[in-house]
């Protein structure tokens, strides 16, 4: 097709210069006028894309977040709500605004690929925001708004392709991703052109307070200073109440933080216990021969094999089984090989394993759906054979499942199997409302990740209270995990706020958390 520019209008010009004819419709012009004349915003302040917006009802929390963050933030803040109190809303909130007020016109939002599709239809639906999402062939001059998985933001050639726009908001969801500044994705975050910038996550601090410098050094360069300065004025062990307050009102100038009971809604409670579990003879016989695998051979002396090993033997031999079958193929001495063949032979002869039984217990106590969390596949399989023993029906929920399959999965859960047996991924990018039982079979390093999986259910929607139980067998490494538990909880609630119940214990110090099982170099490098 051949575009030609047009001349007709000098002609029709000249002709009226020339006859003196009128020049326009006053009529027209003054329609035209008042149109533009309505359509300004004359004042900066209170949202004005509310009226443009029939699809969705903002909570009140919600709008105010928009409006702190467009007014006092200058589009660059953390969004860090607890999990569930929407968090999504809020972006879509503050990208339809600029969008209204002519501030942002390229918006690029970076999300898990589990929840890219979800952004799609939440902004296409809910904020009437034509947003696309990311496929190999789009040519990014002609998108506004995308949508696109970190993982492929982040390789070659979309890369370069992002690096040549210029984008005037980035939207990074489940952002304590970016946590690590040696990573991929945390430079590739850094590089972008970016006039504004939000980074929504539930949890800014993960294991320790340096986590929110790199992430607070995204958004604004400089605003707590260079690392060195900040280690010297905030590490753990020099911190005070002084410099507690100092440190919080910094973090305040660009972080949001909602607490459900802060939101005037009225929530459901949780009901956090702590169960203790014992090892059976035969069960502790064998986590002590692991436990001795160091001392034998140099295959495992290293404290991550050794650990690993004592967390997979507290969830189920199948899981310990696999790790060391891989590992002895490494042993080359005829002592270690017998000591390897001695661990495998004793974890044969273990029949059912002791948290498996406090589980089924659980289950059939609560009577009702039951969300499990477990750190392995191994154990998932475990655990979906031992329940069908028990007539409890079951299914599993881990990263290798697709979009469509994620779907059935929590349907099948929903209208068929009391349990769903869930990895860690099973804890991102799903809402199970209709659930109000949780069972960390497993305990996570992380305190984040406990808050994480417990707000699958706990979140808007949630009718009833909620459940949670934390496995811990007595006498291992998952005691130590408890006690390094409560040390990240109190570095959180110290900076960012206090949690909502994730743990339920009693309180240990360094001294009184038992390490017996595990490498003591290990343990106060984990502590710190």
């Amino acid at each position: 097709m051949l575009i030609e520019r047009s001349s007709a209008w000098q002609e029709a010009f000249i002709e009226r210069l020339e006859n003196r004819e009128q020049w326009d419709s006053w009529t027209l012009y003054k329609m035209s006028y008042d149109i533009s004349k309505n359509n300004l915003i004359t004042d900066f302040k209170g949202l004005q894309s509310l009226k443009y917006l029939p699809n969705v009802t903002p909570l009140a929390h919600q709008l105010e977040v928009a409006e702190r963050v467009i007014e006092e933030m200058n589009g660059k803040a953390i969004l860090a709500d607890e999990v569930g109190l929407g968090k999504t809303i809020e972006a879509g909130l503050i990208l339809k605004e600029y969008l209204i007020r002519g501030l942002v016109k390229k918006a690029l939002i970076l999300v898990p690929a589990s929840l890219a599709n979800q952004w799609v239809e939440e902004l296409q639906l809910k904020f009437h925001i034509p947003a696309m999402l990311y496929r190999k062939n789009f040519d990014l001059d002609y998108l506004d708004v995308v949508v696109m998985s970190m993982d492929t933001a982040k390789r070659s050639p979309h890369k370069e392709k992002i690096y040549a726009q210029d984008y005037d908001l980035i939207i990074v969801d489940e952002a304590h991703k970016l946590k690590n500044h040696k990573t991929i994705s945390y430079t590739f975050v850094q590089n972008l052109k970016k006039k504004f910038c939000l980074l929504l996550t539930a949890t800014p601090i993960q294991n320790d307070v340096f986590e929110l410098f790199y992430l607070i050094t995204l958004l604004k360069q400089g605003h707590l200073g260079s690392y060195e300065t900040f280690k010297s004025t905030f590490s753990a062990n020099k911190r005070d109440v002084e410099q507690d307050s100092f440190l919080n009102e910094l973090v305040n100038q660009v972080m949001v933080r909602n607490r459900r009971q802060d939101t005037g809604i009225e929530w459901t409670n949780r009901q956090v216990q702590v169960i203790p579990v014992e090892f059976t003879d035969k069960e502790r016989e064998a986590y002590e021969l692991i436990s001795g695998l160091k001392d034998v051979s140099s295959v495992f002396s290293g404290a991550f094999s050794t650990i690993t090993l004592q967390r997979e033997m507290c969830s189920s031999q199948e899981a310990t089984l696999g790790t060391l079958k891989k590992l002895s193929a490494d042993c080359r001495s005829t002592d270690e090989i017998a000591y390897v063949n001695e661990v495998i032979q004793q974890l044969g002869n273990l029949s059912v394993h002791s948290k498996a039984e406090k589980a089924v217990d659980l289950i059939i106590k609560a009577n009702d759906k039951v969300i499990l969390f477990t750190e392995y596949r191994a154990t998932q399989m475990y655990l979906c054979e031992y329940f069908h023993s028990k007539g409890i029906s079951s299914v599993l929920f881990n990263g290798k499942l697709s979009k469509n399959s994620r779907e059935w999965i929590k349907h099948l859960f929903k209208q068929n199997a009391q349990v769903l047996i869930a990895t860690e991924s099973g804890a991102e990018g799903i809402n199970l409302q209709f659930c109000h039982h949780v069972i960390n079979y497993d305990l996570p390093w992380n305190p984040m990740k406990l808050e994480q999986r417990i707000g699958r259910v706990h979140r808007l929607g949630q009718e009833h209270d909620v459940h949670i139980y934390n496995l811990a067998i007595q006498d291992t490494i998952e005691d130590h995990i408890l006690g390094v538990l409560q040390r990240k909880i109190e570095v959180f609630e110290k900076v960012v706020g206090q949690l909502d119940d994730i743990l339920k214990t009693t309180k240990k110090s360094e001294e009184d958390v038992h390490v017996s099982a595990t490498n003591p170099r290990i343990s106060k490098t984990i502590l710190q």
